[in-house]
């Protein structure tokens, strides 16, 4: 018979060598973040290129008109709400994994950002938010004479 495991790439171990992310994360769903047990947290990736940041969010099932980006004071705030599908007559669920409701996931970034270039496309389902740098902070070759 085979064992599942759950997948859990940063594991924080205690002294004693207690996973502690697994023996938290059972005992007490809650990601310290939401007060709901079921808080759901898109996967968002950010990178950097010379020129900008770059924002990636997973937002599957989400509609573009729900989805809120913002900037202030050097913060990125990505806000939205996945709706639950309403169901016409009655409907026997046997497993409910999907997690519906109010999202938030925000992200400081260093000096040096040009706020009012900032963009944002939504494209099936994926967010991708551009954060452009200033060209002081970009670097520079500086030429040896």
């Amino acid at each position: 018979m085979t064992k599942l495991v759950r997948y859990a790439p940063i594991a924080h171990r205690s002294p004693f060598g207690l996973d502690l992310t697994r023996f938290f994360g059972e005992a007490f769903p809650f990601d310290g973040a939401d007060e709901s047990p079921a808080a759901w947290k898109p996967r968002v990736d950010v990178a950097e290129t010379e020129s900008e940041f770059v924002v990636i969010a997973d937002l599957a099932g989400v509609a573009k008109d729900d989805v809120t980006v913002s900037f202030e004071d050097d913060t990125l705030t990505i806000a939205g709400e996945r709706k639950q599908e309403s169901t016409e007559g009655e409907t026997n669920y046997y497993r409910t994994e999907r997690i519906y409701g109010r999202f938030s996931r925000s992200f400081t970034f260093p000096k040096g950002i040009e706020a009012g270039k900032i963009s944002a496309k939504f494209d099936n389902g994926v967010l991708r938010v551009s954060v452009p740098k200033t060209a002081e902070s970009k670097p520079r070759k500086i030429k040896i004479g």
